[in-house]
């Protein structure tokens, strides 16, 4: 029987640089087109899911180490690399360990800032993606459908969810403390990481009436702003788009720093030191510490906001070590259940058989009386598992001899022998000929011969 595994290969924060991780994000309108990549290298059930933090394939195979290399192979053609060039900078899991990251994924315990709202709704955008391309099948549903019942849980059992909610409302209040009236003010995201986008919307509805976006990537950065209904700003012009903003989001996480204390002068001397608020919400910062000694300048890091809305670590890691648990608890129930739907053909397949031969007995013996008839058929069943069983016991090599012992005890298993004792039933199956129960009779080979009757 073929079986089938999940696979999940891709690049996030933690494995890739911001500027790679850029060139290989894609657009809506540009997913089809790597789905179709994907299918055209055999691939058949998989998504992309692309964000700030993250671009990576689900995917379910029969070959995950084939299917691991045509994603790859994808993603270097994208980012115009050499796909052992991009290797490096790729994670790939297999089996369980992908189903438990795709649940972490949804779960939002996998994100830069764990907690973040968004990851579950670009999922599920990703999903519908991948389904109107027809490259959803029961496998990959199956695991999706189980991740979002366990974010459903995290976010409805465990507190996970309010430190990112409250960092975006600490830089509502640090805002206000500085400008006042925020629905005077304009602000720049600098960067389309997870957490600048909430902070942004938090401000948007505080009453921010003019944002501008701006990022590596002009082309999603254009996106974003209409995402946000706000302005485009191209990157090359960073410096004249800094000038009017009040409020400066910094999410880019490029591994350097984007704002630099010349840049940040310069824009401080065109607004004649009127105060601007800097939120840098990138891991690693986008923001040069000198920065923060400037006149003018109020910059406050996540773990500043964090103090801000009087979050406690403590707490924080407490909520995250119950939101794995809750996942822990949902990739082995999902496990299970995979399992036991993987059995379900084999045991159709059993009872079908024993039905037939039932079927078969009755056709070619039915004057029997009922104990007679009974007693053939169990004969019947026992006949091929008795003599497999002998075969291997007459093996006296160590492998015929491990084979057998895992053999009898599989079947111990399935039929619930344990209670008859293991060693003395075994001695009944696999020991002499003469013993009752597992072996025809000559009247039972005799009625099989009989003209008329059905030869096996």
């Amino acid at each position: 029987m073929t079986t089938t595994s999940y696979l999940v290969i891709g690049a996030s924060h933690r494995t890739c640089s911001g500027a790679v991780r850029d060139r290989l994000s894609t657009d809506e309108a540009e997913v089809a087109g790597m789905l179709d990549r994907l299918r055209a290298a055999g691939v058949g059930q998989a998504l992309w899911l692309s964000t700030c933090d993250r671009v990576e394939v689900q995917a379910v195979h029969e070959r995950p180490n084939e299917a691991a290399l045509a994603i790859a192979e994808a993603m270097a053609d994208r980012v115009g690399l050499p796909t052992a060039d991009l290797a490096p900078q790729l994670y790939t899991r297999t089996g369980i360990d992908a189903v438990r990251h795709l649940f972490a994924v949804a779960c939002s315990l996998d994100s830069q800032i764990v907690g973040e709202p968004h990851i579950l709704g670009q999922l599920k955008a990703a999903h519908r993606s991948a389904a109107s391309a027809g490259m959803t099948g029961p496998e990959l549903e199956a695991a999706l459908q189980a991740a979002y019942a366990a974010a459903k849980r995290v976010r409805s059992e465990t507190p996970i969810a309010e430190g990112a909610t409250s960092l975006a409302a600490a830089a509502i209040q640090v805002a206000r403390d500085l400008h006042g009236d925020i629905r005077r003010c304009g602000a720049l995201l600098l960067g389309l990481g997870d957490m600048g986008a909430l902070v942004l919307e938090g401000l948007r509805e505080a009453g921010l009436p003019r944002l501008t976006v701006a990022a590596p990537v002009d082309r999603r950065a254009e996106a974003a702003a209409r995402r946000l209904d706000g302005h485009f700003a191209p990157w090359a012009d960073l410096e004249t788009a800094m000038t009017g903003a009040d409020i400066l989001v910094a999410a880019a996480g490029l591994g350097r720093y984007i704002l630099t204390a010349p840049m940040m002068e310069a824009v401080l001397k065109r607004r004649r030191r009127r105060p601007v608020f800097v939120v840098d919400a990138a891991i690693p910062a986008d923001v040069d510490p000198a920065v923060a000694g400037m006149d003018g300048a109020f910059v406050y890091d996540l773990a500043d906001l964090e103090r801000v809305a009087l979050q406690g670590r403590v707490g924080r890691e407490a909520a995250t070590q119950a939101a794995w648990m809750i996942v822990d608890e949902a990739v082995a129930a999902f496990a299970r259940d995979r399992a036991e739907r993987a059995a379900v053909p084999a045991v159709a397949a059993l009872r079908t058989h024993f039905e037939a031969e039932r079927r078969r007995l009755l056709a070619g013996h039915g004057d029997l009386d009922a104990a007679s008839a009974t007693r053939l058929l169990v004969n019947r069943l026992l006949h091929a598992p008795s003599e497999a069983l002998r075969a291997l016991a007459a093996d006296g090599s160590g492998e015929g001899l491990a084979e057998r012992a895992t053999a009898e005890r599989l079947m111990f298993r399935l039929f619930g022998l344990d209670r008859f004792g293991q060693d003395g039933m075994a001695g009944e199956v696999t020991g002499d000929r003469a013993s009752d129960g597992a072996e025809e009779t000559e009247r039972d080979k005799d009625e099989r011969r009989e003209p008329g009757r059905e030869v096996r």
